[in-house]
């Protein structure tokens, strides 16, 4: 049952205009329908630095709440990591995040997702979408005649783009109340130092533009098949991090299927991981959710082309040969969590 708002979520009509629940299930400080009228005034103190600043969108208060969150509620802070997201989101790609996620088309994801699964698949006992990701059966030769690490990047912004929309509004309609992260199993089954070494750039890639542009966007995270002395350095890694951060990570061997079936119910979860679902044409492909339900999904909001939108030609073609690229920008914050799924912020 979710919990009763502990103070009633201050909605700016400007900018507020929410077709799903809007309280978060647990009353966790910061969290809409259990802010403080400190946090409400910093909400109006962020928007309104923004407004002054010239910016007009994404301005709603859920999302100031996540960029708040995310820098303890530090304005200036906050305001700065809010601006660098909005110049990154007008200009990735060449064309920005808006037109990409509406015009990319991944034709490679079929023949990728045979050497790197990634993918988000219906949802675990709270309501919350749940993102897999396989790292141990990387191929990087294979993936180099396939696609570029260039593409592979702008899809998993997309992913992060339908995640945001349709994906969660969906759930939250379906359970009644705010959901606002996902789910995330990574599988290191087959991951030695040499494999994981040989995808870091693009997991450094992918992992920055998750902590830097989509905070507070993770609820759990099931790291299994964790090979020998992986939960010692975990430990370790522990200790420098936020205890809500942490308390967010479960690392488990290969003994992980009671405690995964716990949290994603058996009729969820892909039989390759010990639960029943075998979707046709299989699990990974199936983008299977409440956001295919026509109960419970509406339009996301950035469906809606705008008139001078710019044509998605101008994206690179996938690669004919060649590793991919393993460049990528340095990382702040906890490395190693799956690529599309977004780093866990306290």
């Amino acid at each position: 049952m979710a919990a009763a708002p502990t103070h009633e979520l201050k909605l700016d009509p400007k900018y507020d205009h929410y077709d799903y629940p809007t309280v978060a299930p647990v009353a966790q400080n910061g969290h809409p329908g259990h802010t403080t009228p400190e946090q409400d005034a910093q909400v109006f103190q962020l928007r309104t630095q923004l407004e002054q600043a010239g910016y007009t969108k994404n301005l709603d208060t859920l999302t100031l709440l996540r960029f708040l969150r995310a820098r303890k509620f530090n304005v200036e802070l906050s305001k700065q990591m809010f601006i660098d997201s909005e110049k990154w989101r007008a200009t990735y790609a060449g064309i920005g995040v808006e037109e990409l996620v509406r015009t990319f088309d991944y034709k490679e994801k079929a023949q990728v997702f045979e050497y790197y699964p990634q993918y988000y698949h219906k949802t675990d006992k709270d309501g919350r979408p749940v993102y897999i990701e396989q790292l141990g059966k990387v191929d990087l030769t294979a993936l180099g005649k396939i696609t570029s690490q260039e593409r592979m990047v702008q899809n998993l912004v997309c992913e992060y783009e339908k995640m945001a929309d349709p994906r969660l509004p969906a759930c939250s309609r379906k359970t009644g109340h705010l959901l606002e992260t996902s789910c995330s199993i990574l599988d290191l089954k087959g991951v030695g130092i040499a494999k994981a070494t040989s995808v870091y750039g693009y997991l450094q890639a992918v992992s920055a533009i998750s902590q830097n542009y989509y905070p507070e966007r993770l609820g759990k995270m099931y790291v299994i098949n964790a090979p020998w002395g992986f939960s010692g350095v975990f430990s370790v890694v522990k200790k420098f991090l936020d205890p809500v951060t942490s308390a967010k990570i479960h690392v488990l061997g290969s003994g992980y299927k009671s405690e995964l079936l716990a949290q994603v119910p058996a009729e969820n979860l892909p039989k390759a991981f010990g639960g029943n679902c075998d979707c046709p044409g299989g699990c990974a492909l199936s983008d299977a959710g409440p956001w295919q339900d026509s109960q419970w999904v509406k339009e996301p909001k950035w469906a809606k082309k705008s008139d001078d939108a710019i044509d998605n030609t101008a994206l690179p073609p996938p690669t004919t040969g060649g590793d991919v690229p393993t460049t990528g920008a340095p990382v702040d914050g906890l490395d190693g969590a799956p690529a599309g799924a977004p780093q866990p912020h306290a």
